[in-house]
């Protein structure tokens, strides 16, 4: 499987930005919007459950304001549910969550919630969003995607860019087998997590992975070049790796 890998920009932590004074500013929604022009295919948001950093009217206005699909993540809970129909984003990606974690730690239990899960998924499905479960590369994760009819996973990728030498190679290789499985069962392949300039292009090389998302290094390398320069030369880092 080949063809253009999508870039997915997440705009969370211009919010968080914003929030450490309260004011207006930085608006994420003109990052989303500035993002879209530099060439990104998508825009993700976090809309968590204490709000740290996206707000509800963040998401309302993205829905209405951006050119391109919004991702909105999402804990597996009512409440995410109930506003994810309420706004009917291009695609709803069900991460784990924790109040006291800095970001996202890890996949989702997919195999373990398949309770919780399944009428979730339905759900969405139903209206029309896309549904996707944020998971480890491992094969009984995807297995669980498959049992609960997920059309997408999203790999996580932190443990991959968190290491170094071999052990990277070995996580590279866990996420390759892991995508390799996915498409076999017809689910599409995402991935993001930790993805930067230095470790992205061998992810984009998994041939497999139709789309990455990334966020956090993004916005920081935004403050030195500007974040329609960043999201371009992201996007040319994952073409060439395509070939």
């Amino acid at each position: 499987m080949t063809g253009k890998l999508r870039l997915g920009v997440n705009i969370d932590h211009v919010a968080t930005v914003r929030n450490a004074r309260g004011a207006g500013t930085p608006d994420p929604v003109r990052a989303g919007l500035l993002a879209a022009k530099a060439g990104a295919d998508g825009i993700t948001a976090h809309l968590r459950e204490d709000r740290r950093h996206i707000t509800d009217d963040d998401i309302a206005r993205l829905s209405a304001e951006l050119p391109v699909p919004l991702n909105l993540e999402m804990a597996a809970t009512d409440e995410m549910l109930a506003i994810a129909l309420r706004h009917r984003p291009h695609a709803a990606c069900i991460v784990p969550e924790k109040r006291e974690e800095r970001t996202t730690e890890g996949g989702l239990d997919a195999a373990g919630q398949r309770d919780h899960l399944a009428p979730m998924v339905a759900a969405l499905g139903r209206a029309g969003i896309r549904v996707s479960l944020f998971v480890e590369p491992d094969p009984g994760q995807i297995e669980a995607a498959l049992r609960l009819g997920a059309p997408v996973v999203e790999l996580h990728t932190g443990r991959y860019a968190e290491l170094d030498g071999e052990a990277r190679a070995a996580e590279l290789r866990r996420l390759a087998d892991a995508a390799a499985l996915a498409a076999k069962n017809g689910i599409e392949v995402h991935a993001g997590h930790g993805l930067a300039y230095d470790n992205v292009q061998p992810i984009a090389a998994i041939p497999q992975v139709r789309e990455l998302n990334i966020g956090h290094f993004l916005i920081g390398e935004a403050i030195f070049v500007g974040l329609e320069e960043s999201v371009r030369h992201m996007h040319a880092l994952i073409d060439e790796a395509r070939g």
